[in-house]
């Protein structure tokens, strides 16, 4: 993967902070300092899509001069909660359909489309201290998972996949977004942790993907949206991003990280 250039905004807070710079189509000299404006594209994103986003955010900016796009990654219902709230977003990428739904049904996005689907896998430490092998090993007493808050997508599949095997899971936390499951994992504070087939890949070498039958029942599908009320220039540019991410490029530039088609 090539090195990314990029800046991202945390959320919370960060996102926040970019008001002037993100929304309604404000611009601002650029950070390079070079003469000239550059106008704010502000894209909020479901935490799974990092990687991918930051290098279709590269491409969006290569193909658009005086566009900086600006990163917040977080849990959907995190970012669902900001934009409701009033934080400036141009374009929101949701890790489900529920999440999303709830800004349709608050007027606060255009028309939603699907961009991509992910499935769940257990990530465990490189040696795999509890030996788990199946779905039902994270249901033993001495396994420290953890899983994503119920209220979170991937906590939301979580559930699903529980429920289809018929397991009681007792997590010793749970987390607000699927990157902070992996973290917990990769930081040897837990044995297992319920993340996407996507988070896997990226993880590399830190951990090892176990891979479970009980997947298929909980599907997740992305879908994307200009956020409402930009201005007319800022809605424009927001629909240019939606397109290249429904894009063949795009598309392949998603399968490059291991999200399936929608």
């Amino acid at each position: 993967m090539r090195k990314h250039r990029r800046k991202h905004v945390a959320a919370g807070i960060a996102a926040l902070a970019v008001t002037v710079l993100a929304g309604c189509g404000t611009s601002a000299t650029g950070d390079d300092g070079a003469d000239g404006d550059t106008t704010t594209l502000t894209v909020f994103a479901a935490a799974s899509l990092q990687g991918s986003f930051e290098d279709l955010a590269e491409q969006f900016e290569d193909a658009h001069d005086g566009v900086d796009v600006r990163l917040s990654f977080a849990g959907s219902s995190d970012l669902v909660a900001q934009v409701q709230q009033g934080a400036p977003a141009d374009v929101f990428a949701s890790a489900d359909t529920a999440n999303m739904d709830k800004l349709v049904a608050d007027d606060l996005v255009g028309n939603p489309q699907d961009f991509a689907t992910n499935t769940l896998e257990i990530a465990v430490p490189p040696d795999n201290p509890a030996g788990v092998e199946t779905l039902a090993d994270l249901a033993a007493p001495d396994v420290k998972l953890v899983l994503c808050a119920p209220e979170v997508p991937c906590g939301a599949a979580s559930a699903k996949v529980e429920d289809a095997a018929g397991l009681d899971l007792q997590p010793v936390s749970e987390e607000q977004s699927v990157t902070d499951v992996l973290g917990k994992v990769i930081a040897g504070e837990a044995d297992a942790g319920l993340v996407y087939v996507t988070d896997v890949a990226a993880a590399g070498d830190d951990v090892e993907g176990v891979e479970f039958p009980e997947s298929d029942s909980a599907v997740n599908t992305y879908p994307i949206a200009p956020v409402a009320d930009g201005g007319d220039e800022q809605a424009d540019l927001a629909q240019q991003f939606v397109d290249l991410v429904l894009s063949d490029d795009g598309q392949q530039t998603l399968a490059g990280f291991g999200f399936a088609a929608p």
